[in-house]
């Protein structure tokens, strides 16, 4: 892909009517982890990280970009957080019933993700034509998993993974076994229980009331809620979500309160999207269990449109991050009959990586994706072509014209 693609910054219009569009040019730093809101002005908001690299690279920042309402071209980029010496990854953002702007981040400590701890930043003055919001409050948000943490790992960690120890030879019985083991000593041990909680999708409000943050562990590769009642003031934490590698999970809410969250894959294969439910505004969830839907072990997210539809963006592969789908579902998240693919690079060799989608529908109507951009290899140079965060606009009549198999 030669790298003249990279100064493309104006929406294009496809063949079918999508359009899409480069955020900032191809770029050899890491540009991962995008997260998208749309201000009350009618501005969109994009966050992403950017470093030399992920969780050991020091110099990763919270980045953040405009698309002012009516403009074809995003802003250039600025800073949105930066804790010098250490990496901050993972930003996410919602924008709250009262308009208040809340950003969420990860600070790596010591260079492992399982080191983790979840920064909190909001804003009531962030609408302005250049540059980041104005932050009136920053703090931590602490997790406190508590007795209830270990009675659940203790209840279903085991019984969760039982299946797939079943079907296990000899030599993965015993691996099973001593990673079972390790979980029920680090659900034990205070210190690792509080530790290591991220962000990833969406933060969510259920009933205009309760601010939820959906949080994974990859030190117990499950996931879990930090919720608040204050609208960011205090938290408290939910019972976790034990299963086999349910992590980073995306919320939706079906019209008789039910909370709905998607999962990414990092457990034994099958890979599929794992989801679980809530009756009670987040604080319990049933045992996650796979759906249909593919998952390699990557970031997804779901919106419900004013339709009543449900869209969940992902990858619709359980071995590469070459194809990103749109699945929609009529019936709540229950059956995703149609999907379209906004990425589908079907090289042999070289192909991109398109991955971690966020996924909002705007007040017209229109519905934007933001996700990670690396097209593979530049054919003119043999090099690699860079990153970036693609921005896609597309409707929902774009979605429901045709269904791929």
């Amino acid at each position: 892909m030669p790298l003249l693609f990279a100064v493309l910054v104006a929406l294009l219009p496809q063949p079918d009517g999508l359009q899409s569009q480069l955020i900032f040019p191809l770029q050899r730093l890491h540009n991962h982890a995008s997260c998208v809101v749309q201000c009350p002005n009618g501005d969109l908001l994009c966050c992403w990280y950017r470093g030399s690299g992920e969780r050991e690279a020091d110099d990763v920042r919270i980045m953040g970009a405009r698309l002012h309402a009516g403009s074809q071209r995003w802003s250039a980029p600025f800073v949105m957080a930066d804790t010098a010496g250490f990496p901050d990854t993972n930003p996410c953002m919602i924008i709250d019933p009262g308009g208040r702007l809340h950003l969420f981040w990860n600070i790596i400590l010591d260079h492992h993700w399982e080191h983790a701890l979840l920064q909190q930043e909001w804003s009531d003055d962030y609408q302005q034509r250049s540059g980041p919001p104005k932050w009136q409050w920053q703090q931590n948000v602490l997790t406190r998993p508590g007795p209830r943490f270990q009675a659940a790992v203790a209840a279903h960690l085991d019984a969760q993974w039982a299946p797939y120890r079943a079907a296990a030879d000899a030599r993965d019985k015993a691996r099973i076994d001593t990673y079972l083991a390790e979980h029920h000593a680090m659900a034990g041990n205070m210190l690792s229980r509080r530790l290591g909680w991220m962000g990833r999708a969406h933060p969510f409000v259920a009933n205009r009331k309760r601010l939820i943050v959906p949080l994974y562990s990859d030190g117990f590769d499950f996931s879990m809620m930090a919720i608040s009642d204050d609208w960011g003031l205090t938290w408290h934490n939910s019972e976790p979500l034990v299963g086999p590698g349910g992590v980073q999970p995306a919320i939706a809410e079906r019209k008789d309160g039910t909370l709905v969250a998607f999962m990414r894959d990092n457990g034994p294969p099958p890979q599929r999207i794992q989801m679980s439910e809530s009756k009670d505004d987040g604080e319990t969830w049933t045992l996650p269990r796979d759906i249909s839907l593919p998952n390699p072990g990557s970031g997804l997210d779901v919106v419900v449109l004013k339709s009543g539809r449900w869209l969940l963006v992902g990858n619709d592969t359980q071995e590469s991050r070459r194809r990103l789908a749109v699945w929609v579902s009529d019936d709540e998240g229950r059956t995703w009959p149609v999907m379209r693919h906004i990425e589908n690079d079907t090289r042999a060799t070289g192909a991109g990586s398109y991955s971690y989608p966020s996924i909002i529908q705007e007040r017209d109507g229109q519905i934007d994706v933001t996700y990670s951009y690396a097209p593979g290899i530049d054919q003119a140079t043999g090099k690699p072509a860079g990153e970036s965060i693609k921005h896609v606009r597309l409707t929902e009549a774009w979605l429901l014209q045709k269904h791929e198999p």
